[in-house]
């Protein structure tokens, strides 16, 4: 869990809205990993990982367990890429992993946000995913900005 909480630093540190603001310290990184892991014990969620020859290097998480009136439906979370391997498609290979396991569950939408015009959202538009549209203002950057949030949805169906 402690690789996991790095990366989310690693991230934070450089700017990723993911939920977090600086400083972001490694407990609190931890804390919120050890609920995460608790969801995924519940069957609640599912994570992928990607490691390189130095650990941990990203991670994708897909929310399963929405309401009753949603079976068919997953939210994807928390797309984090180590700077060490920023730029080398593990973003993409993440994100069509993530696609895969939501196929073989049986879900036929996926859903996600991402800042307006950042990396992430530039990455989702480049593999296929439908632009809904921005709210301004909708999140913080981690040192305090605010950010425009763009949501978006992949049809899997």
């Amino acid at each position: 869990m402690s690789q996991l909480a790095e990366l989310t630093i690693d991230c934070v540190e450089r700017g990723a809205s993911i939920g977090f603001m600086l400083p972001l310290t490694k407990e609190r990184a931890l804390d919120f990993w050890r609920r995460v892991a608790k969801t995924i014990d519940q069957g609640r969620r599912l994570i992928l990982v990607a490691e390189d020859a130095l650990g941990i290097c990203g991670t994708v998480q897909l929310v399963m367990d929405l309401a009753d009136n949603q079976p068919h439906r997953a939210d994807l979370v928390k797309l984090q890429v180590h700077s060490r391997a920023r730029r080398r498609g593990l973003g993409e290979a993440l994100m069509r992993e993530a696609e895969r396991y939501a196929r073989l569950d049986g879900k036929t939408l996926l859903v996600l946000d991402a800042v307006t015009d950042g990396d992430a959202a530039r990455l989702y538009e480049r593999i296929g995913w439908t632009r809904v549209g921005d709210i301004p203002n909708f999140a913080l950057f981690p040192d305090g900005r605010p950010c425009s949030t763009t949501f978006y949805y992949r049809d899997l169906g």
